[in-house]
Parts: C-alpha cells; sequence; structure tokens
C-alpha cells in the first residue's frame, strides 16, 4: 500500500514511540520460549506453534522428542500415529504432514542440515516468513526479516503500524518502520508484549496505548475494530 507523505510521518512517529517503550519494558535480547535442543527440534516446535500456545507446545514435544529421535526417525514416522501425538496443538492433519515432508526435504537435499538462507529454507514443507526467520536467527545469527505470530500482526495493526493483514505484508511494512539492527528483537518484544500487556480480548488500557494517547490523541482512533490513524482515516473517506 502506498502512503502520502503525512501518513508515512505518523507511521514512523509510532514505530519510535513504540520502539522505546519495549526497550524499557523489556530491555536485553530475548529468545523463543520453545524448548529445543538441536536445530530440527526447533523447526519442529516453531511449526508446532502455529495457532497454539508455546507452552501447550513444549508440554507436547517433551514426548515427542523422546518418541522421535532425530530427523530420520521423523521422516519415517507414519502420518497418522504423528497425528495423535501432536493432536493438542491443533490443525494436526496439515502439522504431522509437513514434519514429515520437511525431514524429508531435508534429508534428501540439504544432507539433514537446515539451510542458511531464506529461500531455501522456504523451500521446504510447512517453512513460511514466519518460521523461516525464527529458524534462521537461531540457529545460524542471521536475520533476514521480522517473524510475524498473531501477537504480532494484532499488535502491529492495533498501534497503526500497518494497515495490512496479510502477514507477508505485516513483515514488509515492519521492516521500513524499524532499523534492520532492531528487527530480532522487535519481534520477541511485540510477541511477549503480547502476552503479558495485551491479551487478544483486553482493552485499550495496555502500556503503550496510554502512551500513544498521552503523546498525541489526534491519532489514536479506530476502523473496523483495529487501531490506526486519523491521517490514515482521512486518506480512506
Amino acid at each position: 500500500m502506498r502512503l502520502s507523505r503525512d501518513e508515512s510521518a505518523s507511521f514512523t512517529w509510532r514505530a519510535r514511540i513504540i520502539s522505546r517503550e519495549l526497550k524499557k519494558l523489556f530491555p536485553g535480547k530475548l529468545q523463543t520460549p520453545l524448548h529445543y535442543k538441536t536445530p530440527w527440534q526447533l523447526l519442529v516446535a516453531v511449526i508446532l506453534s502455529a495457532q497454539c500456545t508455546d507452552a501447550q507446545v513444549n508440554k507436547v514435544t517433551a514426548k515427542l522428542f523422546k518418541k522421535y529421535r532425530g530427523l530420520n526417525a521423523f521422516a519415517s514416522a507414519k502420518q497418522e500415529e504423528l497425528e495423535q501425538d501432536i493432536h493438542s496443538t491443533g490443525f494436526y492433519r496439515n502439522k504431522a504432514r509437513s514434519i514429515i515432508g520437511a525431514a524429508k526435504a531435508l534429508g534428501e537435499r540439504f544432507e539433514g542440515k537446515l539451510p542458511k538462507t531464506i529461500s531455501e529454507l522456504l523451500t521446504i514443507p510447512g517453512v513460511g516468513r514466519k518460521t523461516a526467520n525464527v529458524v534462521l536467527g537461531h540457529v545460524h545469527g542471521v536475520v533476514e526479516g521480522i517473524a510475524v505470530d498473531t501477537h504480532v500482526r494484532r499488535l502491529a495493526r492495533k498501534f497503526g503500524l500497518t494497515q495490512e493483514s496479510d502477514p507477508n505484508k505485516i513483515e514488509r511494512d515492519l521492516m521500513k518502520l524499524f532499523p534492520k539492527r532492531e528487527w530480532w528483537d522487535t519481534a520477541y518484544r511485540l510477541k511477549a508484549y503480547g502476552r503479558v500487556y495485551s491479551p487478544a480480548r483486553r482493552g485499550d488500557d495496555d502500556p503503550i496505548s496510554i502512551v500513544l494517547k498521552k503523546k498525541n490523541p489526534r491519532h489514536v482512533v479506530r476502523i473496523g475494530g483495529e487501531r490506526t490513524s486519523n491521517v490514515a482515516r482521512s486518506r480512506h473517506q
């Protein structure tokens, strides 16, 4: 979406304030709360985390990684049996198919190792940009984007950082607003903020929403249940 100069200024203004407040609330470097010991285990855990809490994923993988010890065990797993093992994470059929497919793809095309580029990771079954960003950063220390999960998506729209709903387009907008050196921490801070301060059903009394109102109340409005700027609203009327 192309933005006017005023719209771009509003988005940039918000990003600076949000970045500052997130650093106050979550200083230091944050890491994934998912439990894993190997790069492959991390990939499995991230695939399972789609539409599922990290706590539930950790509960499932505690047993899963004891039953299936390594890439080859997952590659040869029976689809129906794996579905039962991960049933409580939701979307278990698709996830089981993705995990088995990913194990086979890594074994056949990458010698059992996770590739070091996002373009290669995206060729693996079940791996989208969010998963690729998380794995690439943790395993290889490479940051090529911003991992947009449900918390990041919701808060980016709530705080008026984007008007998009597609995760890939939201990632693109966030990458323009935040300097690359902040991409990794911004994703994890937003995720942590969503869990601690702004659950999905909570109103607008969370710390950052309050700061945004206090700094410039005219920028805080709602469009279709989501927060955005008055400038943006005027452009769409």
